[in-house]
């Protein structure tokens, strides 16, 4: 029987489709056909014409077929085809990658089965044709499912021309017709209703709206920009402009292919009826790669005829007119702004060279400034918020440092954007910081206080990267440009890096001296941040020693976090505090606290933090209760180490601990048993091995799933609001969603959606599985 890897729910990481999907069946069937006979297929088709959409519904409705998962793959804003590889990995939750991370993406994707949509990958055709080669000959379970204006050209790829949506006849119109079996006219009397409620389609404007459904070829994007304008004009009115844009379009040069055409007419037409301020805006706003808050729309676009007070009001009335969309604000960020990447790339081309230099300069400036706000406040209480904010900005983030790193003169720079950032890096980007640090180096080389900034970061994340030759070289270095500089803070930083090595490499003794120093010297200069990493290290270094300082450090750690309301640093102090109650044998206590450390750390997505907070949870479990579920979560700590990039497990200290431990499971075991489960835990996602390590699975052995997968169950698997425990009684009556939504009077669509909530919050993937849990759920 073929077996599967455990998983709690469908895995993946697909984004939320903003407006309702239109139509596509024809579509979606020859998708699902040519996905099923084949590895690799991309949909092409002009800009506009639904390629992200289609390929996410896709993905969507297949994702239980792959149990490990559908993943979506946003490549607009990567301008670096050396990233790619790195930008898969971290999708994919693998941040554990060497210099060869296509190799190690390959290796690690060999027994998987899973779905991966790459999206917009027309400017990194041949990056994407090599590595969806590499991927595909390695796993034989991976599919691909790319969007793209071009073909990949490789092996066994196949092509699904998207076409646009269908339109009424010209020649033929039936009046006793409804004409809304047609897409196009479905997909603009619904964008119609949502921004102009009072607008329908009656016998007045009935001729209009399918003329200009026809006019605009059925390309969705072009039928939603005029959609918009509903709000102030009718659609006949809306026809008559865009007709003057067409004429424009064909009147000096060889005419498009029609569906092009009416995109080009339909944006620029858009652009035409904005204000001038409005337009100039349009194009500036093109500068950012993934979106914008207003911060950066102010900073940046502010000038040479737009007033900073007016960038609020331009942006809102960009949004208005759909160029714009927008996020909403959540507890820990503001509002976000993005363009769709047709729209922003119209917005481009109305830039001259000279504009769109100066522009991208303000852009790195910009986020010049954020790296260095980020280094000033990242140890207080906006300190969790900093880390949201910084992975939403991260494509922006990478434009800014790819725009240094293209012209040695302006190499410099980018020493101030990423080695503030240091600390950003290492809770997930870890492999993607070094690289930048490095690459600045090599181009900037004049001994400057920059350059030593940089040198003291690229040595810190080259530690976690394993490379500590690398580390001792760029120290040296440092060290040597710090001699004349009169930059104590560096000096500190130093001596805190060359003890962190020292404890890695496991010479702790030598450690705690250049901590304690290092301690020292960041109290003389008032840095709270630096005395408190150093005080994490010297809890890490006094508790391999069995050294009685342990319990001080962690506390003082603690109070200092505390103090000034970081919780990513709380998070860290409690790691310390959970260490040290585990080695005095509180193992309940420690539990608590290394748990509440892996909560706080989870809405950051501090992958390396997670890490170290499941490892030492492993290890309580171990001693503990030496059991199969310990084995697992040995094998688990593993799998999430992976996912974080850094190799801290693999360093002397730690290795020692996990070694320890599982001696004692797998004496407690048996060595078979223990190395059935350690597999079991090793083979986890990062979802299932925090669930483990959170007590959100069950400790019995796990069920058999029909695939032949053993599953981890959810320890309350209810969770089901009333009517979703109405309906999984239907499911276990045998009922289908169609008589589900009959008998309850609901949409058949609604029931579909409850059915999948039912699945996924119960951990499931069959509706035979709802029907047995129903059954279990009986009183007895």
């Amino acid at each position: 029987m073929e077996t599967t890897k455990p998983s709690l729910s469908a895995r993946g990481a697909l984004p939320a489709e903003l407006t309702s999907f239109v139509g596509r069946r024809r579509e979606l069937s020859e998708t699902r056909r040519l996905l099923a006979g084949g590895r690799m297929l991309t949909l092409t088709g002009v800009g506009g014409v639904g390629k992200t959409r289609l390929a996410l519904r896709m993905a969507a409705e297949v994702r239980r077929t792959f149990p490990d998962g559908v993943w979506f793959v946003e490549l607009a804003s990567l301008q670096d085809p050396q990233l790619l590889p790195h930008t898969v990995a971290n999708t994919l939750e693998l941040r554990q990658v060497s210099a060869n991370a296509a190799g190690d993406l390959a290796a690690y994707l060999e027994e998987k089965r899973l779905l991966v949509v790459l999206d917009n990958c027309e400017h990194l055709t041949d990056a994407c044709a090599v590595l969806a080669s590499k991927l595909l000959a390695a796993s034989p379970g991976l599919r691909i499912l790319a969007t793209s204006r071009h073909v990949l050209g490789i092996e066994g790829e196949q092509i699904l021309s998207v076409p646009p949506l269908s339109i009424p006849d010209a020649e033929v119109e039936d009046l006793t017709d409804d004409p809304t079996h047609y897409e196009a006219v479905t997909l603009f009397l619904d964008r119609a209703a949502a921004v102009a409620p009072d607008v329908a389609m009656g016998p007045g404007n009935r001729a209009a709206v399918l003329e200009l459904c026809r006019r605009l070829d059925g390309v969705p994007l072009a039928i939603e920009l005029a959609a918009v304008w509903l709000r102030t004009l009718s659609p006949a009115q809306i026809l008559d402009r865009l007709e003057d844009r067409f004429r424009l379009l064909t009147s000096d040069r060889p005419a498009a292919p029609p569906r092009q055409q009416a995109l080009d007419a339909t944006v620029g037409w858009s652009h035409d009826l904005c204000s001038p301020a409005e337009q100039a805006m349009w194009a500036r706003l093109s500068v950012f790669s993934g979106g914008f808050d207003l911060e950066a729309a102010e900073e940046v676009c502010d000038g040479d005829g737009i007033h900073r007070d007016d960038v609020l009001n331009l942006v809102a009335s960009l949004v208005n007119k759909s160029i714009v969309v927008r996020h909403q604000a959540t507890e820990h960020t503001t509002a976000w702004y993005r363009m769709l990447e047709t729209i922003r790339q119209f917005g481009a081309t109305r830039l001259d060279k000279d504009e769109a230099r100066e522009l991208k300069v303000r852009h790195r400036d910009h986020y010049r400034s954020l790296a260095k706000q980020f280094a000033e406040e990242s140890f207080g209480p906006r300190q969790a918020d900093w880390f949201i904010r910084l992975r939403r900005e991260h494509g922006n983030i990478r434009a800014a440092l790819e725009f240094c790193l293209a012209d040695r003169a302006e190499a410099a720079a980018a020493f101030d954007i990423a080695a503030p950032l240091w600390n950003w890096w290492f809770a997930g980007f870890l492999r993607e910081g070094y690289r930048y640090l490095v690459q600045a180096l090599v181009l900037a080389t004049e001994p400057t206080a920059g350059r030593a900034h940089d040198l003291w970061a690229a040595s810190y994340l080259a530690m976690f990267a394993g490379d500590f030759d690398r580390n001792a070289t760029m120290l040296a270095e440092c060290a040597e440009i710090a001699a004349g500089l009169d930059d104590d803070l560096l000096n500190a930083r130093i001596k805190e890096c060359r003890g962190h090595a020292l404890l890695y490499q496991g010479d702790l003794p030598a450690a705690i001296v250049l901590l304690e120093q290092a301690r020292a010297d960041f109290r003389a200069i008032a840095d709270p941040l630096g005395e408190f990493d150093t005080l994490i290290l010297l809890t890490a270094a006094t508790f391999f020693l069995d050294d009685p300082r342990v319990d001080d450090f962690s506390q003082q750690a603690l109070a200092l976090a505390d103090s000034h309301g970081a919780l990513s640093s709380k998070a860290y102090a409690l790691w310390s505090v959970g260490i040290a109650q585990w080695r005095a044998g509180h193992y309940g206590k420690a539990t608590r606290s290394l748990r509440e450390c892996v909560r706080l750390f989870q809405p950051m997505h501090d992958l390396t933090g997670i890490s170290f907070g499941v490892q030492a949870l492993s290890w309580c479990a171990a001693l503990e209760a030496p059991d199969e579920r310990a084995a697992r979560l040995l094998g688990g700590s593993q799998a999430v180490w992976r996912t974080s990039g850094a190799k801290v497990d693999e360093t002397n200290a730690y290795i020692d601990f996990d070694r320890r431990s599982e001696d004692v499971v797998r004496e407690a075991l048996g060595p078979e048993r223990f190395e059935q489960a350690f597999a079991e835990g090793a083979a986890y996602s990062f979802e299932q091995a925090v669930a483990l390590a959170l007590g959100e699975v069950r400790d019995d052995d796990e069920p058999e799933s029909p695939a032949g997968s053993t599953r981890p169950r959810v320890r309350n698997p209810g969770g089901l609001t009333r009517r979703e425990r109405e309906i999984a009684g239907l499911l276990a009556e045998g009922l289908t969603n169609k008589e589900i939504a009959t008998r309850l009077v609901i949409a058949q669509r609604t029931a579909e959606t409850h059915v999948e909530h039912i699945l996924d919050k119960l951990g499931m993937t069959s509706r035979t599985q709802v029907a047995s849990w129903v059954t279990e759920q009986q009183p007895r």
